[in-house]
Parts: structure tokens; C-alpha cells; sequence
């Protein structure tokens, strides 16, 4: 069989997620792209290797099969890969950065430094919400990662790196904005705009607000932090967030950190890769860039500790 190296490539993403449409997002390919090397590749097998039921598709036994020994060529090529990175060292080389929503904030500055430090690497940037970034690294998709605490169960080396504060946000004009030292307890009333379940933030949230007693009322969902900041701008309800990523909106007058008791809630950022991943040069100079300067890079938000 005279497959090539692509077609393998493109069959093995496709079985990965049984997907055509994540394998094409990952590749950087159209949709039809992808269907045309797997259908180049069934030809050259000579037997189906996908089947359609419904709207979902399955692996047949030889998909399977072939699925099975495609991750280990697959794996087999990126170690390659990943070789001739190393031999690159920072003179060149390929850097996988994927951060959380509410990174992506200081981390574009953060880049931009790193960049202009190290011209010839070549940066791949993802930004995604905390279940996009678990899946990257269980896939071996991203180099480094940066995020709020990663889960303790997870084949991960994560390190602290910074403090990310929570604060809860308001309307300029809100009845609270000019209050000091609200008691949590005042807030049982109000509207909250919180991030969707199993986002960091919502869960640091929960955690607090039971070990205070205190239950919130009716609160409405958002999927991302810049939904929850103009939702409560224009007065939807009060929000949690990082300090990191309202600098813009409390410089401009447009958003309030309500001074309430027992807040922040300090947590940390931390930079994340798989256990056993070998960092090319360009990743361990990342690394050590985010250690040493990450802290430049996030604004002076006003906010009492």
C-alpha cells in the first residue's frame, strides 16, 4: 500500500475524535479536505474504514485496527518531530501555548514578550475554557499549559505560578459600588452571573460561598468571562472574576470590585504539561520566561488583600 504520511496523519485525527469537522479544526483543513484523503486512504486499504449511523460515525473492526497501529506511528513521528525541535534548541523550533479564557488576558502580552526575545519560534496560541484545555493535554495536543489548578488525578506536572485573585464585580451605578466592607451575607439577594459548571472559577465560588453558609440566589449561566463582564456592566447582576482581567473596565469606569468581606479569593495560575513530555528548548525557555517575568504582565487592578 503506497500510504502516505498525510493520509496517516489525517486517519488517525479523524478515529481519534470521530469527527470530521475537530480533525479538520486541528489540521488547519477544510472540512471536504479531510473527507478526500480518507476516502484516498479507503481506496488504497481497499475495505471501508469508517461507518455513518445516524448523524455519528464508528470505526469499522478494520478502522479499529488500523487505528490502533496508526498512535503508535503517529507517536513515532512526533517524537521524531520533537527531536529535531530539541536540536533547534531557541533557534527556531515549534511552541504549543494553550491557556485558559480568563489568561488569555495577560498571556497575549506575555507572547508578545517572549516573542520578541525568541523571533524564530514559531507560536501556536489556544485559548479555551477549562474542559478544552484538559482535552488538549490528554491528547498531547499542547506544549505547555496555562490555567487555574489542574485536577490532582490527572498524569500532569503543574506549577504555581502566580496569584489570580477573585473579586466580585458590579455595575458602576450599583447600589453596593461605594459600600465598605459588604458582609457575604448581603449578597444572598442579589443576581449573580456565573461561569458554566466545571469552570475553575464557578467552583472556587461554590467552595466559598458553603463555607460561609451562604446560598446564592437565582443566578444566570455564562460560558465565558467576557459575557459575564458586560452582562453585569449593563446591570444583569454582580459577577466573580479574576482581578487580571478587568484592568480596562475598572480604568474606565464601566465596572466596580465591590469591597466584601473575606474577598479575594486567592487562587493560583498554573503552568501545566503531561508527565514525561519532553519540552523542546523553545518550551523550557517558556517555562522559565513565565517564571521569571509572567508577574510583568498582569495589571494593577485596585484590589485589597
Amino acid at each position: 500500500m503506497n500510504i502516505t504520511l498525510r493520509q496517516l496523519k489525517v486517519f488517525e485525527r479523524v478515529a481519534r475524535h470521530l469527527s470530521f469537522t475537530r480533525a479538520a479544526e486541528e489540521l488547519y483543513l477544510t472540512q471536504p479536505a479531510v473527507s478526500m484523503q480518507i476516502k484516498q486512504f479507503e481506496e488504497m486499504v481497499g475495505l471501508p474504514l469508517f461507518e455513518r449511523l445516524g448523524k455519528k460515525i464508528y470505526l469499522t473492526r478494520a478502522g479499529e485496527e488500523l487505528y490502533r497501529l496508526s498512535k503508535t506511528i503517529a507517536q513515532q513521528l512526533e517524537d521524531a518531530e520533537q527531536l529535531v525541535e530539541e536540536m533547534k534548541g531557541t533557534d527556531g523550533g515549534k511552541l504549543v501555548v494553550a491557556v485558559a479564557s480568563t489568561v488569555h488576558y495577560f498571556a497575549i502580552r506575555l507572547l508578545a514578550a517572549f516573542y520578541r526575545e525568541y523571533p524564530k519560534v514559531k507560536i501556536n496560541f489556544k485559548v479555551t475554557n477549562r474542559k478544552g484545555l484538559l482535552r488538549l493535554l490528554e491528547d498531547n495536543l499542547a506544549d505547555i499549559v496555562l490555567m487555574g489548578k489542574p485536577p490532582e488525578d490527572g498524569d500532569l506536572v503543574a506549577e504555581a505560578f502566580m496569584d489570580n485573585p477573585l473579586v466580585v464585580i458590579a455595575s458602576a451605578d450599583h447600589s453596593m459600588a461605594k459600600v465598605k466592607r459588604i458582609p457575604v451575607v448581603d449578597l444572598v439577594h442579589e443576581p449573580f452571573l456565573m461561569r458554566e459548571q466545571g469552570s475553575g472559577t464557578r467552583t472556587s465560588v461554590e467552595r466559598f460561598m458553603a463555607e460561609h453558609g451562604v446560598t446564592l440566589a437565582g443566578s444566570m449561566e455564562m460560558n465565558t468571562n467576557e459575557a459575564v463582564k458586560q452582562g453585569v456592566e449593563v446591570g444583569l447582576g454582580l459577577g466573580v472574576v479574576s482581578a487580571h482581567t478587568i484592568e480596562r473596565e475598572v480604568h474606565d469606569g464601566r465596572l466596580v470590585i465591590l469591597d466584601v468581606e473575606s474577598f479575594p479569593i486567592i487562587r493560583q495560575w498554573y503552568m501545566v504539561h503531561r508527565s514525561g513530555k519532553r519540552l523542546t528548548g523553545a518550551g523550557l525557555a517558556f517555562e522559565e520566561f513565565v517564571r521569571s517575568e509572567g508577574h510583568r504582565f498582569v495589571g494593577a487592578a485596585n484590589v485589597a488583600t
